[in-house]
């Protein structure tokens, strides 16, 4: 399943690096625990099956880059991802299927990403059978009359049935058709088209909650089985069904029981599962028994069998979580990694600290990053015609105020740069275009940054204050 391309540590440091700005003990442990999938897989022994992921605790501060971290882990990968709050599951009380959402989370990404890529796979033939659809709607095809001793004989259905000239020049009509269609000289062409409903009904839950989440998505799946699905029909142009139809051709190409196969083995083998938040179902505190310590307890102690390993039912198949990577973050300002319950500390046995951002942080996250913020913005103007540019004491200026606010007010790490952007870039983008004409060009100095964060600076003192 993985290919000798795999990528090594070193080389997974180096992409991470392209999005993610220092935290360099953090991105070495997540790049050994992803190489360790390839070299588990690769195991040739019996050993392969005890091999079991080291899962990582980041600790570190809200903004430090803890989820982009994971998600970029996962994208490097190919492999399926999902993210939750562990806080998410205090909010209904402390029940086991809650929790194992998660690994149903992972099974539909995981068939979405397979999908994916066996839809690309047969691309090039349904796209085939799309063009002979829209051409067909464009140009109905016709049958030469069948003729028995030199004499035509009538058929029930005549209309489709024409001598030969007339089916000559439908033939020849429907390959001038044919390279208009791949020219795309009618892609605004309407036509009308049938198309088949998909998906299962929507019945809601039966009993007022008697059934588990298992039992409703198969009794969903069945009487959407049951239930007659009639073609409907659509007037589109050919672009759009081009789209309607490239979808639903390609889903009949695909063998649905091989998707769902090869996606539990690749969420058993290569899902990565982020649970974020998990210092908020940490005890502050190991005195007293009562209060919202329980509820935390309790989803603790129904994560814990998740982590250690068990079968989870999902409606595509059993997934086994022994060899799910989990990796947990949280900032542990108020508990602390220890409050956690010691079975659960034993499953997460790689402790990562994140560091706090500097100022000189801030200036090369503006900067460095494939989608660093001030590229982000200058693709936004562009899509106006507008040119925006940012000077180096402009980025130094915008760096110095959001880390000086993070010290001041509240850190809330590189997440601060997206409010000092928004308010200096904010009057230009509500007056492009109607007044910043398309050629016009934005420069971004330091005087400019300091006049329009000078409210913010003025307002911070107040800001203990509000309420």
């Amino acid at each position: 399943m993985m290919d000798s391309n795999y990528l090594t540590p070193q080389q997974i440091v180096s992409e991470l690096d392209k999005y993610i700005i220092g935290q360099h003990d953090a991105k070495r442990n997540v790049a050994i625990a992803l190489r360790n999938r390839w070299r588990r897989m690769n195991v040739q022994t019996e050993m392969r099956d005890e091999i079991v992921p080291n899962n990582i605790l980041m600790i570190g501060a809200t903004g430090v880059g803890k989820t982009e971290i994971a998600r970029r882990l996962a994208k490097l990968a190919d492999a399926p991802f999902v993210k939750v709050e562990a806080s998410k599951f205090t909010e209904v009380g402390y029940v086991g299927r809650d929790v194992e959402s998660m690994v149903r989370d992972l099974a539909e990404q995981s068939v979405n990403l397979v999908k994916a890529r066996k839809k690309e796979e047969v691309k090039e033939k349904a796209t085939q059978l799309v063009e002979e659809i829209i051409l067909d709607a464009l140009i109905p095809p016709m049958r030469q009359q069948p003729v028995r001793g030199g004499f035509a004989i009538q058929q029930d259905n005549p209309s489709t049935e024409m001598p030969e000239s007339d089916v000559e020049l439908n033939e020849r009509t429907r390959t001038l058709f044919r390279e208009k269609l791949k020219n795309g000289e009618l892609e605004e062409r309407r036509i009308d088209i049938q198309i088949k409903p998909s998906g299962n009904p929507n019945i809601g839950m039966i009993g007022a909650g008697m059934m588990d989440e298992v039992s409703m998505m198969n009794l969903q799946e069945m009487i959407g089985g049951m239930m007659p699905k009639k073609p409907r029909k659509r007037k589109v142009t050919v672009a759009e069904a081009r789209k309607i139809l490239l979808e639903e051709e390609a889903s009949k190409l695909i063998d649905m029981d091989v998707v769902k196969e090869e996606a539990i083995q690749r969420a058993e083998n290569a899902g990565i599962i982020f649970i974020d938040e998990i210092d908020k179902i940490a005890s502050g505190s190991k005195k007293g028994g009562g209060g919202p310590d329980v509820s935390r307890e309790g989803v603790q102690r129904d994560l814990l069998p998740i982590v250690e390993g068990s079968s989870v039912n999902t409606k595509y198949g059993v997934i086994r979580t022994d060899h799910i990577l989990f990796v947990a973050a949280g900032a542990f300002h108020i508990s602390k990694p220890s409050d956690l319950i010691p079975e659960l500390q034993g499953r997460f046995p790689i402790r990562v600290e994140l560091n706090n951002l500097t100022h000189e942080d801030f200036v090369r996250i503006l900067k460095e990053p494939r989608n660093a913020l001030t590229r982000q913005y200058h693709a936004l103007f562009e899509a106006e015609g507008v040119k925006l540019s940012f000077t180096e004491d402009a980025i130094e200026e915008l760096a110095k105020t959001a880390f000086t606010i993070n010290s001041e007010i509240e850190n809330i790490g590189a997440r601060r740069l997206h409010t000092v952007m928004s308010k200096v870039l904010n009057e230009f983008l509500f007056d492009v275009p109607d007044k910043i004409p398309t050629n016009s060009h934005i420069s971004v100095n330091a005087e400019m940054v300091r006049e329009k964060l000078s409210g913010l600076a003025r307002n911070k003192d107040l800001s203990e204050y509000i309420l």
